[in-house]
């Protein structure tokens, strides 16, 4: 996929829109220096050329008893596309991991899990381990969020 590059105004949409993608597009558009038309079509055409994946709101993860993220990293033995498949497989079909990475160095895999508390984690660990081959799990409990943003540097 070719990058096209973008030009100051597109960048300031883009950040906009990660900001909140919820604001009227009249509001959007003033932010930026267009009016509403113009605004629109550069925000469609964004999204066709694949700078714009979705939108999604965020949720409150404590309200939702959801106070608990994990951070596993995952070592196999396995090196091969059949078990990778199949492990890829059972990871994605786990709601509560919302992160999933192959990584260099000495892990694996690393994966993000959110859930309400440590008995849930060992429930979605146990889940995990019995669908798949796992040569070492570590898994370390986030004391405290301290940044974190889905916005990315424009």
């Amino acid at each position: 996929m070719e990058n096209i590059l973008l030009d100051l105004i597109d960048r300031k949409i883009l950040r906009s829109l990660q900001a909140d993608s919820s604001r009227s597009l009249g509001d959007i558009a003033g932010e930026v220096g267009l009016s509403s038309s113009p605004c629109w079509k550069r925000i469609k055409r964004l999204e066709a050329e694949g700078y714009i994946v979705e939108r999604v709101t965020i949720l409150d993860r404590e309200r939702l008893d959801l106070g608990v993220t994990v951070f596993a990293a995952v070592k196999t033995n396995q090196h091969h596309e059949t078990w990778l498949d199949d492990f890829a497989e059972a990871v994605s079909s786990i709601p509560e991991v919302v992160e999933f990475y192959r990584m260099s160095g000495d892990v694996d895999y690393l994966l993000k899990i959110v859930c309400k508390d440590i008995a849930d984690y060992d429930r979605i660990y146990r889940s995990l381990i019995k669908r798949t081959a796992i040569y070492d799990v570590s898994s370390s409990f986030a004391m405290e969020q301290i940044k974190c943003t889905t916005q990315l540097p424009i």
